[in-house]
C-alpha cells in the first residue's frame, strides 16, 4: 500500500521539470496555463532563472505546485501510473496543495491563483529583516518545547515544522531569535538559519491568515478522489469544509509532518511516493523509519521504473 507525497519550499531549482517540459505536450500546455493564469510568465522563471527571483515566496509557491502537478499528470497520463490508488495523499506545507489539487479537490488554474496570492501574502505579514527561522538539529520536540515554555520572558519563538526526528524549525522575530540561537549555541544544540525571507507557519503571519481566510473562502472545494492527511492535525481530513478551515489555520500552526508520516505508515502504508522537485521528503521520511520503500519521481526513468 503507497501514499503520494509532496514537497514545499526550499526543493525549487531554475531549470526543474525541463525534461518534462521539453518531451511533453501536455506539460507544455500546463506552463502556458500557468503563464496566463498569473499574467507572468512563471514558466520563463522557473526554466531560466534568475535564482533570486525563483526563490521569492511569491513565485516558489505557484512554482514548485507546477511542477509537481506536471510530473504527476506526466505519470497518470502518458503512463497510465494510477496514483490516485493511493490510500493517502499529502504535502508539507505548500505541498498540500499539490496533494489536493492532484486528488481532484480544486482545479489547477485555482490552485495555482491561490498559491500566488498566499505566496506573497506571507511574504509580505513581517516587515522584511524584521523575522526568521532557524533549524535545530539533533534535539527532540519535547526538548525544545521545555526551552521555549522555560524561557518565555527572553525570547519568543514558536516550533513551524517538527520535520523529523531530529530536525525541527523554528519561527520568530530576529531579535528572539538571536537570543534563541545563543541559548541554542549555549546549551550545544547544533541550529542553523534559514535563509528564508519571513518566519512562516506562527503567530507572525496574522495578516496572511487573513487574506487567505478571505480568498479561501471564495473557493469551491469539489470532493476528491483520495484521502488527505493535514498539516495541522496530521491526521486524515473528513471533509471539503474541514479542509478549508485546516488550510486557513496552517498559514500560522505547526507542520506535523513527522506526526503524519508516523499515522500514515500505522495505517498500513509501506510505501511512499515523492511527486516533485528535490528529494526532501524522501529524506525526511528515512529518518522517520528506515523499514519504508521511498521512490522519488522527478524524471521520466522515475516514473518509467516506478511500481505500485
Amino acid at each position: 500500500m503507497f501514499s503520494v507525497i509532496f514537497p514545499g519550499q526550499g526543493s525549487q531549482m531554475v531549470g526543474m521539470g525541463k525534461e518534462m517540459y521539453d518531451k511533453f505536450d501536455i506539460v507544455k500546455r500546463l506552463f502556458n496555463e500557468a503563464d496566463e493564469t498569473l499574467n507572468f510568465s512563471i514558466s520563463k522563471l522557473i526554466l531560466d532563472g534568475p535564482k533570486e527571483e525563483l526563490n521569492l515566496t511569491v513565485n516558489t509557491q505557484p512554482a514548485i505546485f507546477l511542477i509537481s502537478y506536471s510530473i504527476f499528470n506526466v505519470a497518470k497520463k502518458e503512463f497510465n501510473l494510477d496514483l490516485n490508488k493511493a490510500k493517502y495523499f499529502a504535502g508539507h506545507s505548500l505541498g498540500e496543495y499539490s496533494a489536493l489539487s492532484c486528488a481532484g479537490y480544486l482545479d489547477f488554474s485555482e490552485t495555482i491563483k491561490i498559491l500566488r496570492i498566499r505566496g506573497d501574502a506571507m511574504q509580505n505579514s513581517v516587515p522584511k529583516g524584521q523575522g526568521g527561522m532557524v533549524a535545530v538539529l539533533g534535539s527532540s520536540v519535547d526538548i525544545i518545547e521545555t526551552i521555549l515554555n522555560d524561557n518565555k520572558e527572553n525570547f519568543k519563538a514558536q516550533i513551524a515544522n517538527d520535520n523529523s526526528d531530529g530536525q525541527i524549525v523554528l519561527s520568530g522575530k530576529t531579535e528572539d531569535l538571536e537570543k534563541l540561537v545563543k541559548f541554542l549555541k549555549d546549551s550545544s544544540i547544533k541550529n542553523i538559519k534559514l535563509p528564508v525571507s519571513a518566519p512562516f507557519h506562527c503567530n507572525l503571519m496574522k495578516n496572511a491568515t487573513k487574506i487567505m481566510t478571505n480568498e479561501l473562502n471564495k473557493l469551491n472545494f469539489k470532493n476528491g478522489q483520495n484521502k488527505l492527511i493535514s498539516n495541522v492535525t496530521a491526521n486524515e481530513i473528513e471533509s471539503s469544509d474541514e479542509l478549508k478551515t485546516l488550510l486557513i489555520k496552517q498559514i500560522e500552526n505547526r507542520v506535523r509532518w513527522r506526526e503524519s508520516v508516523i499515522n500514515i505508515i500505522e495505517n498500513g502504508v509501506n510505501h511512499f511516493v515523492e511527486i516533485g522537485p528535490g528529494k526532501v521528503l524522501s529524506g525526511l521520511v528515512k529518518r522517520i523509519s528506515r523499514d519504508i520503500k521511498i521512490d522519488t519521481i522527478n524524471t521520466q526513468s522515475d516514473i518509467e521504473s516506478l511500481k505500485i
